[in-house]
């Protein structure tokens, strides 16, 4: 059966955070209604959403594939699902260092500290200043609106 992206459903939430637990995304600000899963042959093997934060900014977030099955393109479909349901809104998204060329793809561009909205200055700054300690950093990127 092919690969098919369609809105979350409540019964899709329990996979929802076993996906999250499986590949280590936090787990913060997880809403199922805000997510689209990628179902194949009954199962669901991957995920991701846009949500909202205090500020008005909206967030790419939570983007995942089962390990078996990452690399098919999968995740991209997800992120190409993500941003047609979105036109006409600026999405930022935080990310490794490692992943600023994959999301260049889709439009995004890094954003320097200063230029990012109030929400990621503050989780990006939290953020760095623990896990630099292992030699992650973590960037902000923006895509503008499209329609």
């Amino acid at each position: 059966m092919p690969l098919t992206i369609r809105p979350a459903t409540a019964a899709d939430q329990p996979r929802i955070l076993r996906l999250i637990r499986e590949v280590r995304l936090p787990r913060m600000n997880l809403r199922w209604p805000n997510f689209v899963v990628a179902e194949e042959d009954g199962a669901v093997v991957g995920m991701g959403q846009v949500k909202s934060h205090g500020d008005g900014s909206r967030e790419l977030a939570s983007i995942a594939v089962v390990p078996a099955r990452q690399g098919q393109g999968i995740g991209s479909a997800i992120i190409q699902s993500l941003l047609a349901r979105e036109p006409g809104v600026v999405l930022h998204l935080s990310c490794r260092r490692e992943l600023e060329g994959y999301y260049e793809r889709f439009g995004f561009a890094r954003l320097e500290p200063a230029s990012s909205p109030p929400y990621f200055r503050r989780t990006t700054l939290l953020v760095n200043r623990i896990t630099r300690l292992f030699g992650i950093h973590l960037l902000v990127m923006r895509r503008e609106a499209v329609r």
